[in-house]
């Protein structure tokens, strides 16, 4: 039977600096590159026979994902934890300093003391998806600041002609490099029979139009698979946080934000064009406000319910169907009594 090191692993753009603890004692830092031959002389330097590695890495987006692919290929147990938790878990251990030694020893810790969650390598064409996707938030972004931009100097006419025509131009450059991109995510779907289900599905649903459907597709492929109800609503940052003491601090309930912002975001414009133009979701929003719901907490419930409704349809292989969200009321009917 194989016998179990640990390990933690710090990424940056250039560097790794690795900490292992091999049958009970701790080895110096190590630090290699982070490219593929870096990569290469981690793996060599974990293996060793009848023996397995946890390796703990903290998500620091592509800067780690070669090297957790490379790791997972090689066959260790690689867990990718969310900042944050590292973040408090080495709070909880009195750690007061910071730096990439420190860090790696912590996630260390962090794999040796902590519930392992396996971390599932997403397949070439969603890692593609995914990157479009994040690009295409990224110009979105962009495009929004150059139109405030350009409202700002049109309303005055102390404005150089040259700065309007620099921002008209650097509008029209984003407008069609994000018709390029869009175009490309779509063809990447299109090639994949999983992902061009799961896009047909969420394009079904009313409020989810193809510029909707792909982050939510694309932020949705990378999530584990495994994910209950209620992880899936904490892992999109839904899940409420309550704070209460005692008798006397009893703060307002809100949504904890610790999850996926770029999954919240693609599900806010959806949710709000389904509450207008959807008949379903407009009913259970207005049922929220007749509760005294505020609008924006009637709002994020309607997310909560519109991303338990895809994994539904995901899960079922079915297209939306309004009355499995939320069934109308019945008609009043008024009955007239001759005179």
């Amino acid at each position: 039977m194989d016998k179990r090191d640990f390990s933690g692993m710090e990424v940056s753009a250039q560097e790794l600096v690795v900490s292992l603890e091999r049958e009970g004692r701790r080895a110096p830092l190590q630090s290699f590159a982070n490219d593929s031959k870096g990569h290469q002389a981690v793996i060599r330097y974990l293996r060793r026979p009848g023996r397995t590695v946890r390796i703990c890495m903290e998500s620091t987006g592509v800067y780690g994902l070669d090297l957790a692919l490379a790791l997972a290929r090689a066959g260790f147990e690689v867990m990718v934890a969310h900042p944050r938790a590292v973040r408090h878990f080495a709070t909880a251990l009195m750690q007061r300093s910071k730096n990439d030694g420190l860090d790696a020893v912590v996630l260390l810790e962090f794999a040796q003391r902590m519930p392992f969650q396996a971390w599932v390598p997403p397949r070439p064409m969603v890692l593609q998806l995914h990157a479009l996707s994040r690009r295409l938030e990224a110009l979105k972004d962009t495009q929004e600041a150059e139109k405030s931009r350009l409202h700002a100097a049109l309303v005055t006419d102390t404005t150089p002609a040259a700065l309007r025509r620099d921002l008209e131009r650097s509008l029209r450059s984003l407008r069609r490099a994000i018709a390029r991109l869009s175009t490309e995510a779509v063809k990447i779907i299109d090639q994949d029979p999983g992902l061009k289900l799961r896009f047909d599905l969420l394009i079904s649903a009313k409020g989810i139009k193809e510029t909707s459907a792909i982050p939510l597709l694309a932020e949705l492929a990378v999530a584990p698979p495994d994910l209950d109800v209620r992880q899936r609503v904490a892992y999109a940052g839904l899940d409420p946080r309550q704070h209460s003491s005692g008798t006397s601090v009893h703060k307002k309930v809100r949504i904890s934000k610790h999850g996926n912002a770029h999954l919240r975001r693609a599900l806010y414009m959806p949710a709000l064009v389904a509450i207008r133009h959807q008949p379903n979701w407009r009913a259970f929003y207005e049922h929220l406000r007749a509760r005294g719901k505020l609008k924006m907490v009637a709002l994020i419930a309607v997310m909560r319910k519109l991303l338990h409704a895809i994994f539904g349809m995901f899960k079922h292989q079915k297209a939306f169907d309004g009355a499995k969200v939320y069934a109308l009321p019945e008609p009043k009917i008024s009955l007239e009594v001759a005179a």
